[in-house]
């Protein structure tokens, strides 16, 4: 789990969910009546440092069950040490990272489900600028120049020419990339109608900075910035976030209360403090507790550790977890998605409070889950 680096502020945030199932599930007697113990190190959220910390865990440590880490950067290194040790594999938040291995024992906690993940991730923002009027005519494409954000691209690509949208600029930068402004001044010639950046927390948040330093003018800017969805981010960023259109899983909306989040979430928020992570946990967290759900409903129900058993149950069943029924694709992931796609709006400053409901972002798409409609184009939110 990165619980340094890039990917700390949600790493650390999932640990902790992971840790609140672990005590409840110790304090019910454990699973198969023996006592449940996470083991984990921290990847620095690099993908060098995962082939060796996984090798660890299964040949040093002998795990009976191996998960993680987070993020399509970090899982993509583990996949060939879980296959050549033929291990079921409960990945978190990766978009797509069983397209080249297709191994039958890959399953993947996040809602970029069905047959085309990469896809299904931007479907949503490219529905909304479809419904626009008038209708936009031009695409810009900027990514990180890593697995994720290279993922995220060629599902964006795959729905603009759905959508009937003309790129106008795609290209990518190092994940080293400190400054922002060149990038976005490119982008801002470029006078695209719609902008679709795919970043990792720290270049999200450059983006949006940049984005709002020079006024990029767009009539659509976001899809695949990840990070804007946690809270200290959202603090950081306050009014900047106004007008952008992105990607979510969970919001704190009437038709996402599952059974058993409003009671996870109190448990997650009264120790967040003192764990110094997302005070409000409603981005990762809830998915590593249904993470562990998953696994857990598998070995209740094969009574066992066997690794072949465990992967056909899961291709069978559907389970309840506090994020939803979750049932499986033949490839591993949600057999069906559940990306929601929301615009940020009326945000002031850095109050927690503001976050706390569904308020400040309307949920646009998809249509069982709206909450509103496009009542905020970006470069009039910015005024």
């Amino acid at each position: 789990m990165g619980l340094t680096g890039g990917l700390a502020s949600a790493g650390k945030a999932a640990l902790l969910g992971m840790k609140i199932w672990e005590e409840e599930i110790n304090a019910k007697g454990g699973l198969l009546g023996r006592p449940v113990k996470l083991i984990y190190y921290d990847d620095q959220s690099s993908p060098a440092t995962v082939p060796g910390i996984f090798t660890k865990l299964l040949d040093i440590d002998k795990v009976d069950i191996v998960m993680g880490d987070y993020g399509t950067n970090l899982l993509a290194p583990a996949m060939p040490v879980v296959i050549q040790h033929k291990m079921t594999f409960f990945a978190l938040f990766g978009l797509d990272v069983n397209k080249e291995f297709n191994y039958e024992r890959y399953f993947s906690m996040v809602p970029t489900g069905g047959p085309d993940p990469s896809a299904s991730f931007s479907k949503g923002f490219f529905e909304v600028a479809a419904a626009q009027n008038p209708k936009p005519k031009t695409l810009a494409i900027i990514a990180a120049d890593a697995e994720f954000p290279h993922n995220a691209a060629i599902g964006a690509r795959k729905n603009a020419k759905e959508a009937g949208l003309q790129v106008v600029y795609d290209k990518t930068y190092p994940p080293s990339t400190t400054d922002y402004t060149p990038i976005v001044r490119a982008i801002d010639a470029a006078n695209a109608d719609v902008v679709f950046s795919a970043s990792y927390p720290p270049d999200a948040v450059g983006m949006t900075r940049a984005a709002n330093e020079i006024g990029l003018k767009t009539k659509m800017f976001g899809g695949g910035l990840v990070g804007l969805q946690y809270a200290s981010i959202k603090q950081q960023l306050g009014a900047q976030l106004n007008g952008i259109i992105v990607y979510d899983f969970w919001e704190p909306a009437p038709t996402l209360k599952f059974p058993g989040i409003d009671d996870f979430l109190k448990k997650y928020q009264a120790k967040a403090g003192a764990e110094g992570v997302d005070p409000l946990g409603f981005y990762l967290p809830p998915f590593a507790y249904a993470n562990l759900q998953v696994m857990a409903a598998a070995v209740e129900a094969t009574k066992g550790l066997d690794q072949e058993k465990l992967a056909d149950w899961l291709h069978k069943n559907t389970i309840p977890t506090i994020v939803g029924d979750i049932k499986y694709g033949s490839n591993g992931e949600w057999a069906g998605p559940r990306v929601l796609t929301l615009q940020y709006h009326d945000v002031q400053g850095s109050d927690l409070e503001q976050w706390k409901t569904d308020s400040k972002q309307t949920i646009l798409w998809p249509e069982q889950y709206a909450t509103g409609k496009a009542k905020y184009p970006y470069t009039e939110a910015k005024k």
